[in-house]
């Protein structure tokens, strides 16, 4: 089963479920992963509808923070409920622990000394571990590493 197949399963059984948040943010995501496809001509792969998860996921977390500081409590929590729907179906997510092995390693493998190689650090992070791992926490890591 494709992960769009898994997608609009859970549409079906969110609908059943009466599970109105569920079925609304699946249903969205169903759109947009078609809407790529429309879009771009490609066929829909497991990394499309990765790819269309991780930005949904980075879309929600923008709102909560912008709506945090805007003082919108209703709206915060409206949008952690569908970033965790978006996070049942993207790939586990590394910790600070294993993100900083992770760029060490990096680091060493590609004999990296000072901080203007962030970007070609960054640039093999985020290939390497593309969905399990955090630019920001990446680039703060990288930043401390490389000083």
């Amino acid at each position: 089963m494709t992960l769009l197949e898994k997608l609009q399963a859970d549409v079906k059984q969110a609908m059943l479920a009466r599970d109105e948040v569920s079925r609304d943010t699946l249903r969205m995501l169903v759109a947009a992963v078609k809407k790529h496809e429309l879009e771009g001509g490609k066929t829909i792969t497991d990394e499309l509808v990765n790819e269309v998860l991780l930005s949904a996921a980075k879309t929600r977390q923008e709102s909560i923070d912008q709506f945090s500081k805007a003082g919108r409590a209703d709206l915060v929590a409206k949008e952690t409920a569908e970033l965790e729907v978006v996070r049942r179906y993207l790939p586990r997510q590394l910790n600070e622990d294993e993100t900083r092995s992770a760029v060490q390693a990096l680091i060493a493998e590609l004999k990296l000394t000072s901080k203007k190689d962030l970007g070609q650090l960054m640039k093999a992070a985020m290939a390497r571990h593309k969905g399990q791992i955090d630019g920001k926490l990446v680039q703060k890591l990288a930043g401390e590493l490389l000083a």
